[in-house]
């Protein structure tokens, strides 16, 4: 699959001209966005800045980097928006997104029980007018910045 192919890549590509949404932190192995079409706030999507399509793709320095951004935003979405635990998944299989990616979304304590575990899904892919806002979207990035101390001395320069 070709950069242009991958939804992923081609705003990879846009690195240091995409919008606080898209561009929530990053180092330089990994991006974190907010999830474009979920009705969730705080929907956040853990991308890897080189293109791989499976976990066992990823670079031993991409794998030992994964679990610290687990922890890092799980700890951030806890403290923006109050949730009570995150949920980690990846699947990468939808046409156009193949190239490997995890959600990680926050839990909240009042989320319906029918929506909980996988179900929380039903958040995402949501109509336009469900969706949470591009600004709402920045806004959150920002506060969820201001939560992500620096890991990595070496941040993302990718070119």
């Amino acid at each position: 699959m070709s950069g242009m192919d991958c939804y992923t890549c081609r705003h990879n590509e846009a690195f240091g001209t995409l919008p606080p949404r898209e561009l929530i932190a990053a180092d330089r192995h990994w991006r974190v966005a907010h999830a474009f079409d979920a009705a969730l706030p705080g929907w956040l999507i853990l991308v890897p800045l080189r293109h791989a399509e499976s976990i066992a793709d990823l670079t031993d320095d991409e794998a030992a980097a994964l679990g610290t951004w687990q922890v890092r935003l799980s700890r951030a979405l806890h403290a923006v928006t109050g949730c009570t635990k995150t949920y980690v998944v990846q699947f990468a299989e939808k046409e156009g997104f193949a190239h490997v990616h995890f959600h990680v979304v926050p839990r909240m304590p009042d989320l319906p029980a029918d929506h909980r575990g996988p179900r929380v899904f039903a958040y995402l892919n949501a109509p336009g007018d469900h969706r949470v806002t591009a600004p709402a979207q920045d806004l959150l990035a920002a506060a969820l910045r201001a939560h992500l101390t620096p890991a990595d001395p070496d941040p993302a320069t990718p070119g």
